[in-house]
């Protein structure tokens, strides 16, 4: 029986006996020979990590591997780096979480101390009360519709004009046109995580490493095909040749490989959307140059999976991890491409960071963790610690930032719309109606709103298989004078001077 290693050698001898016989050009038969290395290769390597059926249990840091346990046997559509299962119905989860939970005569590990799922905040912990938000003035918000379609968890979505984007673990991402079904184009990635849209170019990133281009056909919306995908086929044949994609970051480890060797988290743009960095659960970030799809950088970035990546600020680029630590890199131009090298670390915590938020103005930059609590940091005052505020009772697992709004989703199945002042941020309303996790939150302008208030239409993706459509005000919280002013209702902590 033929050897599996000397596979390439037979088929060189193969494809050149069938050239000596049909007059074929030899540069033909280096071609082939090079095609059959490629694809014995990368069948070697799929082999030695156990198979085409990749299981991506996420089990880097100690309430990774408790909860892979619980849920290894559920199936392989985890989430766990998130903070939270994936494949979990409104009548399993307390039952899955149940083992977490902590008796006051218990001694918890440190991990599991203020573990968002077994205790609740004590002290002054700010957490909101009914109280609160009964102190503070509600805006007006509407639920306007509701998308359902019982093919998979919402992982992911996008707005661009009229088309509404979702991405779920059913491989296919959906069309959606005014609450309508508008078509949908289906890929063989698996789970789609990640969906940024840059003009005419859908980019979605997927749970086998790498990153889809689309495009809407210009004659039928309904139509999407697909342009490509990262990395190209080309820059896979020139790495296997020539490694060039091994980058010296000052104060990380060398980048690895130029595809991302786990699932993506997270995409997003440069300011003028002429870049495109990837977040991965392999604690990398990769940049992708837009105009010809090529790879300038890949940086290992984390000690854990990176759960989200945001740019913006004067240059600056941050990464939020699993490792419980925020980053900052600064990116400079290098030739025809960038370096990116890092400025600081900016936090670090025993809690996992799930997600990041830039203001519209990039002035302040917002990090959601799995105890539920939001920090945020002044960009204008050199990145200085601006406090933090609480009032979801699981983890945070998304962010999305309008005007002077921040809205997260949380796994306590709510969505919390505050509102900034100056420094201080007020909770204005609580937005409640999935039965499971919020996963994913995008918003645009209303701009069909007659009212004179800025009026925003949020959409909110959940793992109950539903897509919510919400109208939402930025209303300014009612005033009081300085002998009426209660402390609670300001759901803020300025950090030491």
């Amino acid at each position: 029986m033929l050897h599996f290693s000397c596979l390439p050698s037979f088929i060189f001898l193969l494809h050149l006996g069938i050239s000596l016989l049909y007059g074929l050009p030899f540069h033909w038969v280096i071609y082939l020979f090079i095609f059959a290395c490629l694809f014995c290769m990368e069948t070697i390597r799929l082999k030695r990590r156990g198979g085409f059926n990749i299981w991506f249990e996420e089990t880097g840091s100690a309430v990774g591997r408790k909860v892979a346990r619980i849920t290894k046997s559920i199936s392989s559509e985890e989430d766990v780096k998130d903070g939270y299962p994936a494949s979990i119905n409104s009548s399993s989860s307390i039952q899955d979480f149940s083992s977490l939970a902590t008796s006051p005569n218990d001694s918890p590990p440190p991990s599991f101390r203020k573990s968002p799922w077994s205790s609740s905040a004590a002290g002054n912990s700010l957490l909101c009360s009914p109280s609160d938000e009964e102190t503070n003035a509600s805006p007006p918000k509407e639920l306007i519709g509701s998308l359902v379609r019982k093919e998979g968890h919402v992982y992911s979505l996008a707005v661009s004009g009229d088309l509404l984007y979702t991405g779920s673990d059913s491989k296919n991402i959906r069309v959606w046109m005014n609450q309508k079904a508008h078509g949908g184009f289906k890929s063989r990635g698996g789970l789609v995580k990640a969906i940024v849209i840059a003009g005419e170019k859908i980019f979605t990133g997927h749970r086998d490493g790498k990153i889809r281009v689309w495009r809407v056909s210009s004659k039928n919306s309904r139509v999407h095909r697909r342009l490509g995908t990262l990395p190209t086929l080309k820059d896979n044949l020139k790495n296997s040749f020539v490694p060039t994609s091994f980058f010296d970051v000052k104060g990380c480890r060398n980048g690895h490989w130029l595809r991302h060797l786990d699932a993506i988290s997270c995409l997003c743009f440069n300011e003028d959307k002429t870049l495109l960095y990837s977040g991965s659960w392999d604690k990398t970030f990769k940049v992708w140059r837009i105009s010809d799809w090529k790879c300038l950088e890949s940086i290992r970035a984390h000690e854990d999976a990176v759960n989200s990546i945001v740019a913006g600020c004067d240059g600056l680029v941050f990464t939020g991890s699993a490792d419980g630590s925020v980053k900052v890199w600064r990116r400079e131009l290098e030739g025809k491409g960038t370096r990116h090298s890092l400025s600081r670390s900016l936090f670090k915590q025993d809690f996992a960071i799930t997600a990041l938020a830039l203001s519209p103005d990039a002035s302040f930059v917002y990090c959601g963790s799995s105890d539920g609590l939001i920090n945020f940091w002044d960009c204008e005052n050199s990145l200085s610690h601006g406090g933090s505020f609480r009032g979801h009772k699981l983890a945070i697992l998304c962010m999305v930032t309008a005007g002077n709004l921040v809205i997260s989703g949380s796994a306590d199945k709510e969505i919390l719309v505050w509102k900034r002042c100056r420094n201080d941020h007020f909770l204005l309303t609580r937005l409640t109606g999935h039965s499971d996790p919020i996963k994913c939150l995008a918003i645009e302008k209303d701009h069909e709103s007659t009212s004179g208030e800025n009026q925003w239409i949020l959409y909110s993706g959940s793992l109950d298989k539903s897509v919510m459509i919400w109208r939402i005000a930025d209303r300014t919280p009612p005033t009081q004078s300085p002998d009426e002013t209660d402390s609670s209702d300001i759901l803020s902590t300025s950090s030491p001077e």
